[in-house]
C-alpha cells in the first residue's frame, strides 16, 4: 500500500473502521514511527515495539471517548500516542517541552491516569471502576500491565481487592517473559479459552446451581467439582493463581495476532460478573531483529543508528558512575566475602550485572520489589553480611517505610548506592532523583555521602562498607568528569570535608557532582571580578562538616549552595540550619542554586541544568550578579 493508514487517521475510533490486513499494514507503519523517533530522542524502544498489536486490538474493541486504559508501565505507550491525536508531535518525543516517555493526564484527555514507575494500575483501575459504579455508569476500565509490572507486591494487592471487590474491570496481562513463565503449549491455549467462554462460564453457574440444590450432599459435590475444576485447569494452564483471586482467566493469547486479540478482548468485555484477566504473550522489541534478539540492551536506549543494528551515535569517553560503581563493587567484594549485592530489575542500569557475572552466588535480583529488596538486605545485614543495594534514587522512595524501619532504626549496615541522583533527563518528572536528600538526610542512624566524582566514588563506597551503619552514597546519571582514579582505595573521614578551591570573598559551597561546575565558575569569576572565590565540597551530606561550615560563615560574609536536588529539605536546607543553631545568619549572605518547588519536567540533562543555573557558566553569573548585587547595596 503506498498511501500510509496512520496518516489518515485522525481520531482513536478511526482504527475500529480498518479491516485486519489495513490494520497489520499499520501496524508496520507504527513500528517504523517508533524506531525512527527513538533512534534520534532515545526512549523505551522493546516495550513499546512488543505492544502494537495489543494497541491496536484495544483501539479497535474500546471507545477512548468513555473507557478508561491504563498503561502500566506507562513506558509501553508509544503506539497509544501515535493513535491518540499526538501523531503530530510524535517526534518531540522525550525532548525539552515535547511528548513525554510516559503517559501524563496533564497532555491528553486519552492519558487516563499518570504511570512512570511502575506496577500502580491495578489499584487505579480498580478506584476507577469503583468511581464508575458509584456514578451508575457502565463504561470499561483497562488496566495494561507488563514488562515485569507483576512482580510488585502492589499489583497483588490490587488484584487481591480487585478479587474481593468483584467490580467489572478488565486486567491484561502482557507478558513478554519478563515475568511470568513461559507458555506452556497449543493445548493450553485451547484450553484455556475454551474454559474462559462466556457459553461455558454460564454452564458452570448452572451445574454449580444444581449441585448445591441436591439435598444433605450438595454443597460437597459442589466442592469437589470446583476442586476438580481448579486441578484440571492448573494442570493445563497458568491462570490457577488468578483463579484463586476471584479473576476470570482468560488466555493465553498471541498477542501480536488481531483477529485472536480482537475476539478474546471482545470475550473479555463481556465478562460482566466481575473481575477478568486477560493473557496476552508478547514478542519484546518484535519488529526490530536487535530489539528481539537482546531486547534488555533495547529496553531504554540513548539515540542509535537502526540501520547499523543500533550503533549509539554517541561516543562517550569517559567512564560512566555506573560502570566505575560496578567494577568497584566487584572489586570490593573480591576482597571481601560478607558483601552481598541487590538490586530490583536492574542488574544493567545499576552496573550490577557485572557483580552478577563474576559473583553469582551473592548477586540478588528481586524483580520490581523495592521495599522487599531494603528489608531483604535488612536480614542479611541482621546476620553479619555487607549488603549493598544498588538503585535508582526516584525508585527508593517507593521504600521509605522500610528504610526507616527495618534499616535505621534498627541501625543495620546497609549500604545504598544511590544511582540517578539529581536530573536524570529525558525520561522526566517520575525520574529525576532530586528527592533523596531530603528525604533520607533527616532518618536518625543514616549517613550520606555525595561524591564529586568518579574517583571519589570509589572511595565513598569502600568507606560506606566500612562504616557498619546505614550508609547511602548518591551520584548521577551519565559520563564522569575524566579524573584519575587513584589506585588505592581510601577512607573517607566521617563528617569532614575538603576546600577544592582556595579564594577569598565569595565561598561557593557545591554538594555532589555540582562541585567541578562549581570550580569552573570560580574560575570564570576570577576573569569577571578580579578573585577567585573558595569552593568548598562537604563530602558528607550527613554528618555535616560542622566545624569548616561554621568557620566558612564566619570567614566569608556571602556563600552561595549549588545543589542538583531540591531546596526545600535539601543539603542547603541542612546548613542554614546549622548556622542558625548558631545565630550566624545574620551576618551573612545567602543565595541557594537548585531545584525549586515544582516538578521537572522532561529534557536532556545538559538542558534541564541550564534552566535550573546548575552548569559552570550558569553558576559564575548567579554569583557575579549576587555579588554586584550586594555591593551596589552598600
Amino acid at each position: 500500500m503506498d498511501q500510509h493508514i496512520l496518516d489518515s487517521l485522525q481520531q482513536p475510533g478511526d482504527v475500529a473502521k480498518l479491516s485486519n490486513e489495513e490494520l497489520e499494514q499499520l501496524a508496520h507503519e507504527i513500528r517504523d514511527m517508533i524506531v525512527q523517533v527513538v533512534s534520534h530522542n532515545g526512549g523505551h524502544l522493546a516495550p513499546s515495539l512488543g505492544v502494537v498489536e495489543l494497541t491496536l486490538a484495544l483501539l479497535a474493541t474500546f471507545n477512548m471517548e468513555e473507557d478508561k486504559l491504563i498503561w502500566d508501565v506507562g513506558h509501553q505507550s508509544y503506539a497509544y500516542k501515535l493513535l491518540t491525536g499526538r501523531k503530530d508531535k510524535f517526534a518531540t518525543l522525550r525532548t525539552l517541552g515535547g511528548l513525554s516517555g510516559f503517559p501524563r493526564i496533564a497532555e491528553s484527555p486519552y492519558d487516563h491516569f499518570g504511570v512512570g514507575h511502575s506496577s500502580t494500575s491495578i489499584s487505579a483501575a480498580l478506584g476507577m471502576a469503583m468511581a464508575r459504579d458509584l456514578r451508575g455508569a457502565s463504561h470499561h476500565v483497562v488496566a495494561v500491565i507488563g514488562d515485569g509490572a507483576l512482580t510488585a507486591g502492589e499489583a497483588f494487592e490490587g488484584l487481591n481487592l480487585a478479587g474481593h471487590m468483584a467490580r467489572r474491570l478488565i486486567v491484561i496481562l502482557n507478558d513478554n517473559e519478563m515475568s511470568i513463565s513461559s507458555n506452556v503449549g497449543a493445548l493450553s491455549l485451547i484450553l484455556s479459552r475454551t474454559l474462559s467462554s462466556q457459553w461455558m462460564r454460564q454452564k458452570r453457574r448452572n451445574l454449580l446451581h444444581f449441585l448445591r440444590s441436591i439435598p444433605h450432599i450438595g454443597e460437597n459435590l459442589a466442592l469437589y467439582a470446583q476442586r476438580g475444576e481448579w486441578s484440571f485447569k492448573s494442570f493445563f494452564t497458568p491462570g490457577m493463581l488468578f483463579e484463586a483471586l476471584h479473576f476470570t482467566y482468560i488466555g493465553p493469547v498471541d498477542g501480536h495476532d488481531l483477529a485472536a486479540l480482537k475476539k478474546n478482548l471482545a470475550m473479555a468485555a463481556s465478562v460482566e460478573d466481575g473481575p477478568v484477566l486477560l493473557h496476552v504473550r508478547t514478542i519484546k522489541g518484535k519488529g526490530f531483529a536487535p530489539a528481539e534478539k537482546n531486547p534488555t540492551k533495547y529496553h531504554g536506549v540513548s539515540s542509535f543508528l537502526p540501520e547499523t543494528s543500533g550503533r549509539s551515535v554517541d561516543k562517550k569517553h569517559f567512564a560512566t558512575f555506573t560502570q566505575v560503581f560496578g567494577e568497584t563493587l566487584v572489586k570490593l567484594a573480591q576482597e571481601d566475602p560478607n558483601i552481598i549485592a541487590i538490586t530490583a530489575a536492574m542488574p544493567e542500569g545499576t552496573g550490577t550485572d557485572l557483580f552478577r557475572t563474576v559473583l553469582p552466588e551473592r548477586f540478588v535480583d528481586v524483580g520490581i520489589c523495592e521495599q522487599h529488596a531494603v528489608t531483604f538486605a535488612a536480614g542479611l545485614a541482621a546476620t553479619g553480611f555487607k549488603p549493598v543495594v544498588a538503585i535508582y534514587s526516584t525508585f527508593l522512595q517507593r521504600s521509605y517505610d522500610q528504610v526507616i524501619h527495618d534499616v535505621c532504626l534498627q541501625n543495620l549496615p546497609v549500604t545504598f548506592c544511590i544511582d540517578r541522583a539529581g536530573l536524570v533527563g529525558e525520561d522526566g518528572a517520575t525520574h529525576h532523583g532530586m528527592f533523596d536528600l531530603a528525604y533520607l538526610r533527616h532518618i536518625p542512624n543514616m549517613h550520606l555521602i555525595a561524591p564529586r566524582d568518579e574517583n571519589m566514588l570509589r572511595h565513598a563506597l569502600y568507606t560506606s562498607i566500612q562504616l557498619q551503619a546505614p550508609c547511602a552514597l548518591r551520584y548521577p546519571r551519565g559520563v564522569g568528569f575524566g579524573v584519575d582514579l587513584e589506585p588505592k582505595l581510601r577512607l573517607l573521614p566521617c563528617g569532614v570535608g575538603e576546600e577544592v578551591q582556595e579564594g577569598e570573598k565569595i565561598a561557593i559551597v557545591a554538594c555532589g557532582n555540582r562541585v567541578h561546575p562549581a570550580m569552573e565558575a570560580a574560575r570564570l569569576v576570577q576573569k569577571e571580578l578580579g578573585f577567585t572565590p573558595l569552593v568548598f565540597d562537604p563530602i558528607w551530606i550527613k554528618p555535616l562538616p560542622a566545624e569548616a561550615l561554621l568557620d566558612l560563615a564566619v570567614r566569608f560574609k556571602c556563600c552561595i549552595f549549588v545543589e542538583d536536588g531540591v531546596l526545600a529539605g535539601g543539603f542547603s536546607s541542612a546548613v542554614l540550619e546549622l548556622w542558625s543553631d548558631h545565630n550566624l545568619l545574620t551576618d551573612i549572605h545567602v543565595k541557594r542554586i537548585g531545584i525549586p518547588d515544582t516538578f521537572v519536567e522532561h529534557g536532556s540533562q545538559l538542558e534541564l541544568r541550564e534552566m535550573y543555573g546548575l552548569r559552570g557558566h550558569c553558576i559564575a553569573k548567579t554569583v557575579v550578579e549576587f555579588y554586584r548585587g550586594l555591593q551596589s547595596e552598600h
